[in-house]
């Protein structure tokens, strides 16, 4: 994935080295939260699946407390926040003419690089829980090291798969900005855990779904170029951290009732059709009858 000459986004802000006060459990929503489910199920032999029903979960009315040190840009010389700046931005390109091509205005997400955790308006940041969107407060957070974490425990290297992650947060905030997430949010108060576990599903690969677009729109309109295995490298990502394979890993078998994020198969089948269709419309996930 080559970037090198990509204009870099104005809304990242650098807070490592700051840390929050005590725990509060996270209620943001992203791809992330796979990471420490899938090491607390290796580690306390408990199904991924559960701990991901315990972090998953709609928008929390936590308030956010004052951050240690003042937000700051990263560093010129840092690679890894240079590279997610240039991700960041080119989402904010994409999605600006998205929604104008559906009569809406875009704004802008930030994203805030953090290390071992933070206060957030969705709770306690914690690195282990990896990357996640906060609907209260419309930052992405990340920890870098959730990169090294893909790489070297799930099998999914390559800048591509990390473009990906960052992609897939910036999803669930296109979806709070089309009411989306208050919606399921609402349904899943109004139901039982199955029915907040499908709803969860959706939300989960119609962010697979933006992320496509993203991917396809991005390299067109602002003229980066992909790689040799870049959109696999992209896939594998996606396939590593279906429900099914959790599960796999973790106990030898799978109970379709209790996925809160979409089969391997799914969330690779959702992320080609946001690449093939390049819109909104096509990442209807809530009224696809298959997934």
């Amino acid at each position: 994935m080559l970037m090198d000459d990509q204009e870099e986004s104005q809304n990242v802000e650098d807070v490592r080295g700051s840390s929050g006060g005590g725990f509060r459990p996270i209620h943001g929503v992203g791809l992330g939260t796979i990471a420490i489910a899938l090491i607390g199920g290796w580690i306390f032999g408990v199904s991924p699946l559960q701990i991901l029903s315990l972090l998953s979960g709609g928008a929390s009315s936590s308030v956010q407390t004052s951050p240690a040190q003042p937000m700051r840009a990263p560093v010129a010389d840092d690679a890894q926040a240079k590279f997610v700046s240039q991700v960041l931005r080119s989402t904010e390109t994409v999605w600006t003419t998205a929604f104008q091509e559906i009569g809406r205005s875009y704004e802008d997400p930030k994203l805030r690089l953090f290390r071992d955790s933070y206060p957030t308006a969705c709770g306690e940041g914690e690195a282990a829980a990896g990357p996640f969107y906060c609907p209260n407060d419309r930052i992405v957070y990340l920890d870098l090291g959730f990169f090294d974490l893909m790489t070297q425990q799930l099998g999914a290297p390559g800048q591509f798969a990390h473009a990906y992650v960052i992609a897939h947060e910036v999803g669930h905030h296109v979806q709070n900005l089309l009411g989306v997430l208050g919606k399921v949010d609402a349904q899943r108060q109004r139901g039982g855990d199955a029915q907040s576990n499908a709803l969860s599903v959706r939300l989960e690969l119609q962010a697979d779904c933006f992320a496509g677009v993203w991917a396809t729109r991005s390299q067109r309109e602002q003229g980066w170029r992909l790689e040799s295995g870049d959109i696999e490298s992209a896939l594998n990502a996606a396939s590593q951290i279906g429900d099914d394979t959790l599960q796999r890993r973790s106990r030898g078998t799978v109970v379709p009732e209790s996925f809160t994020h979409g089969t391997s198969a799914q969330r690779v089948s959702w992320f080609k059709r946001g690449v093939e269709s390049g819109t909104i419309d096509g990442c209807d996930t809530f009224a696809a009858a298959q997934l």
